[in-house]
């Protein structure tokens, strides 16, 4: 059908009328000709946004090939691959409607929020129905006018019984300049495209606008070379994406390096979907053959904004997308996934994003050393730590995976992030390797791809500890270290680890106090702007979230910035009186200021250490490319 036809047809299929003893619907002969519908199991997608201005999408999908007498389960995803939590892309849908092949109207019981059943059906159901989106990240859809990002969860409608139809989707796209950017096959219609079933489609996001295109070729593992394309949308110049570019590329080598190699790309194309813009809401997931990633900071003269997360999701494609925890397969887009193993999924990959920048010569040793510094610190001094193992800690993921909470949660004190958390493993795990065995995590990132990614075998926590046994031949090492540090809670030595590639851990304060909260200025009040740290002096004395604070030692307070400069300016073991309002109920403490733990991670030469050619050695073959 041309697109003047379908355009017709969609207008035609807007008609509001009864879901139930509606007359049908008048159609021209000459669409229900060109609609005709075979045998085979089929699925059609076509997209429209007459309403881009105010955020909608008119969408109208074509199930054909049902048994007919058979009711059609409509459904609305609740989730979307790589997220972990329920995100309810049901709410945006609105305006739907149900017809047969011949245009008559269909009977729809709208049986859940998700879900909308269809029967009377000839074999054929044409479903239309309004999409709202207004919100660019890598898990919901945005429709305005600057461009249309989808994520095809928060977008499309699927029907049970349907998942292995091959799809094809149309986009009319609302600006001549703009083009289309996603991982679905090219078909030769620059507006239309495929995928072979309903998991590739859902895994597919898409941009559409006038974004910046930068590609480049890379031996690939089949002897030949694949497409790289960064489809970046900014509003800055082509020197500053260019410059970006280059950073790019140099992490992608240091990636290929790990694994020997790109994987297979299904269409030999891995697709970088990128929106650096003001009105985005910063993010990044991983797809099979692209990722979609979101950010506010504009694009740099130097190439070295916007890194992290690109090296993160890039890292993906091994990591998650092929070498993949049993616990999350199949990926169910109906309702959460759970798993044990996102301290490696997501964690040891957040410790390859650091690695990678710095190996591509992005981050200095004093730079990467800060970032040492933030992981250590969070996990050393987390509460949240001593409550859950970094398995146990795993499973928290649909409560905290961007999951919306109306009530009040105590997080601060009883979570520490698996992205943290594993990222912090991975660091002890490659330099304990490398100091007692002379192999590293790149060797056991190489056994996890050729035992479990390159054939797709998805893994559970104990090939984990099969392929290290294997690797290190250390049977014990493996049950101590899984033992300690992922089953349990504890944490590995970090300051001797780090020694031995020349970075020095020490207290970043070692005369300060811990405060372990902050404070904000409300309408003339210093304000508890967040909750105290389990374990500390202002924890104990009761101050809580949303205290007014009215005095320390007799002195009233003033401002948030003179409250913490005075508390600053104490010593560990000092007694401070201080007078709180909580709740309506004034209450008076006297606090014995605790020292400040937080660590700092510095290399041995800005310590004024000594480097010598064994420590020289093992940074290099640590750091360096």
């Amino acid at each position: 059908m041309d697109r003047l036809a379908r355009y017709l047809f969609l207008i035609v299929l807007l008609v509001p009328a009864s879901t139930t003893g509606a007359a049908p619907i008048e159609l021209a002969p000459v669409i229900i000709g060109e609609t005709a519908d075979g045998d085979d199991p089929h699925v059609t997608y076509e997209i429209s946004f007459p309403g881009l201005k105010h955020h909608e999408a008119e969408v109208e999908v074509r199930f054909s090939g049902l048994t007919v007498g058979q009711t059609l389960e409509v459904r609305m995803s609740r989730t979307s691959p790589g997220r972990y939590a329920l995100h309810e892309f049901a709410k945006n849908v609105h305006g739907v409607r149900a017809y047969d092949g011949e245009g008559n109207v269909l009977p729809i019981e709208h049986i859940n929020p998700h879900q909308w059943d269809v029967s009377g059906h000839d074999g054929t159901v044409l479903f239309t129905y309004t999409l709202f989106a207004d919100m660019a990240d890598g898990t919901y859809s945005a429709i305005d006018m600057t461009h249309v990002h989808l994520n095809m969860p928060a977008t499309f409608m699927w029907a049970r019984g349907m998942e292995d139809a091959p799809i094809d989707v149309s986009f009319n796209v609302p600006e001549s300049d703009w083009k289309i950017a996603t991982q679905l096959f090219e078909t030769g219609d620059k507006y239309s495209f495929h995928a072979p079933d309903l998991h590739y489609f859902l895994d597919s996001p898409t941009e559409i606008s006038d974004y910046d295109l930068r590609t480049w070729e890379v031996d690939n593992r089949q002897g030949g070379t694949s497409e790289i394309r960064l489809a970046v949308h900014h509003e800055g110049t082509p020197e500053v994406m260019d410059a970006f570019t280059e950073s790019i590329k140099k992490i992608v080598e240091v990636q290929y390096d790990v694994f020997g190699g790109p994987p297979e790309y299904d269409d030999n194309t891995y697709t970088f979907l990128v929106d650096y813009l003001p009105h985005v809401s910063g993010d990044g997931m991983e797809h099979r053959n692209s990722t979609y990633v979101t950010g506010t900071r504009p694009l740099a003269a130097d190439g070295r904004t916007n890194l992290g997360t690109m090296a993160h999701e890039f890292f993906h494609q091994w990591n998650v997308e092929r070498i993949r925890p049993e616990s999350l397969e199949p990926f169910s887009y109906e309702t959460e996934s759970p798993s044990d193993d996102l301290w490696f999924a997501e964690g040891v990959t957040s410790y390859y994003t650091g690695l990678s920048i710095r190996r591509a010569g992005l981050l200095s040793n004093e730079q990467y050393a800060s970032e040492l510094s933030s992981t250590i610190n969070s996990v050393v001094n987390s509460p949240g730590r001593k409550l859950y193992s970094a398995e146990e800690m795993s499973r928290q993921a649909p409560f905290m995976d961007r999951a919306s909470s109306w009530d009040r949660t105590n997080t601060a004190n009883t979570f520490l992030s698996y992205y943290t958390w594993g990222s912090a493993i991975g660091l002890a795990l490659d330099l304990s390797l490398r100091s007692e065995f002379n192999v590293t995590l790149d060797h056991f990132m190489r056994r996890m791809w050729k035992n479990h990614g390159e054939n797709e075998l998805p893994y559970t926590s104990a090939d984990l500890k099969k392929e290290l046994t294997e690797l290190t031949g250390s049977a014990s090492f493996t049950r101590s270290f899984f033992s300690d540090y992922i089953e349990g809670n504890d944490v590995a030595d970090y300051k001797s680890l780090l020694h031995n590639a020349g970075f020095l851990v020490r207290q970043n304060n070692p005369d300060g106090v811990l405060l372990g909260m902050d404070f904000e200025d409300i309408d003339s009040n210093v304000i508890v702007s967040a909750a105290p740290t389990k374990g500390t002096s202002f924890y104990e004395s009761g101050l809580d979230l949303g205290d007014r604070l009215v005095s320390l030692d007799g002195h009233g307070v003033t401002t948030a910035e003179r409250t913490r400069a005075y508390l600053q300016g104490k010593n560990p073991g000092d007694i401070v009186t201080v007078e709180f309002v909580h709740r309506g109920r004034a209450i008076r403490e006297n606090v014995l200021l605790l020292f400040d733990p937080t660590l700092e991670v510095v290399p041995f030469e800005l310590a004024g250490m000594e480097l010598t050619g064994k420590i020289r050695k093992f940074r290099a073959e640590w750091l360096d490319r």
